[in-house]
């Protein structure tokens, strides 16, 4: 059987790069492509590297009839996604890669992105889509929120340590640094190549980017209690890419042993041998996260790195393994590609 799916603001990033990783899936065809100013274009137009696909034209929203779609992505900006999503059938499965249904508080939701949540109702049935940890609650879902991409590797590092209780919850610092495909497509000064280049910077600086509302709501639930990290983003002159490294105070075997048990049956997740580090390099354009643990040369200090690519496993290519499980596909089709290298 195969499922018919729909991508709206399939001209942004993350839009393109769910084109790139359906095109191959075995169970899944694209029916309808959605954009606003770019209505009208063909996909090659907008992404040449895409020219050898048979895609349909970009449409405007309006114009797709919804009636013989199965699941729907929405790679749409915030608030503009639960405006749009409560207008879709309710009976079609969605996928949202935006941030309007990853917070469960209202308030939380105002607080970090500024604007009132307008579709509460539709935020009651909202799973959160970190796939490794609410994959039954994903595959019975009908609408399942897209983790940001930050906030997915961070917890990819932590989540097992905390609900393990091998940490110590009030002194983790999280310092990571992403690629510039992070922002988005959108034209902004400081991303101009002239800016960017032969430098880094530090952003969000002192607990203000918008992730840390996940990183609060999630780690606080595993805890049960309210944990809080010392979080700080950079930007590299990269185009893909999230390399976070986390320090921790514990027994660094001991949380290598916990990593590796958690995640012993993860077909995306590798937990690297003890005292190896990954790099962004060897999880470039794949759907897998690398991580790494070792001693620091404090006593009682470990330090864990963990790295994937924000484009695939961090937003698409985590989306996609959503939407296989909703489908009632294997979790794994059309996402077991190499990661490419150099």
């Amino acid at each position: 059987m195969t499922h018919k799916i729909a991508i709206l603001g399939a001209s942004g990033y993350t839009g393109a790069e769910l084109v790139r990783l359906i095109s191959t899936h075995p169970s899944i065809t694209i029916a309808a492509l959605s954009a606003d100013r770019k209505a009208g274009m063909e996909m090659a137009e907008v992404f040449p590297h895409l020219r050898h696909l048979d895609l349909p034209t970009l449409v405007t929203i309006d114009e797709i009839d919804f009636t013989e779609i199965d699941l729907c992505f929405c790679a749409l900006p915030h608030k503009t996604s639960q405006e749009v999503i409560a207008k879709l059938p309710m009976t079609m499965k969605i996928v949202d890669l935006s941030a309007d249904f990853r917070l469960r508080d209202a308030d939380a939701y105002k607080k970090w992105y500024g604007n009132d949540h307008s579709e509460l109702e539709i935020q009651k049935e909202a799973v959160y889509g970190l796939t490794e940890f609410y994959r039954e609650d994903i595959a019975n879902a009908r609408l399942v929120a897209g983790t940001g991409c930050n906030a997915a590797t961070g917890q990819f590092a932590l989540r097992p340590l905390i609900e393990a209780g091998v940490i110590d919850l009030d002194d983790i610092i999280l310092d990571l640094k992403v690629g510039v495909s992070g922002a988005g497509r959108s034209l902004k000064e400081n991303l101009l190549h002239a800016e960017l280049s032969e430098g880094a910077n530090a952003y969000a600086i002192g607990g203000t980017h918008r992730h840390l509302g996940e990183f609060d709501q999630e780690f606080s639930a595993i805890a049960g209690r309210p944990v809080k990290v010392q979080f700080t983003p950079h930007l590299v002159p990269m185009n893909r890419g999230i390399l976070a490294t986390c320090y921790v105070k514990g027994n660094a075997a001991e949380i290598h042993a916990t990593l590796a048990e958690a995640y012993s049956g993860e077909p995306f997740i590798e937990v690297l041998p003890f005292g190896q580090a990954g790099s962004t390099h060897d999880t470039r354009g794949s759907n897998f996260v690398h991580i790494g643990v070792t001693d620091d040369r404090i006593e009682g200090r470990a330090i864990v790195i963990a790295s994937l690519d924000n484009l695939t496993k961090g937003s698409s290519g985590q989306a996609l393994q959503n939407a296989n499980l909703m489908l009632g596909l294997d979790e794994t089709e059309g996402l077991m590609m190499a990661p490419l290298f150099p």
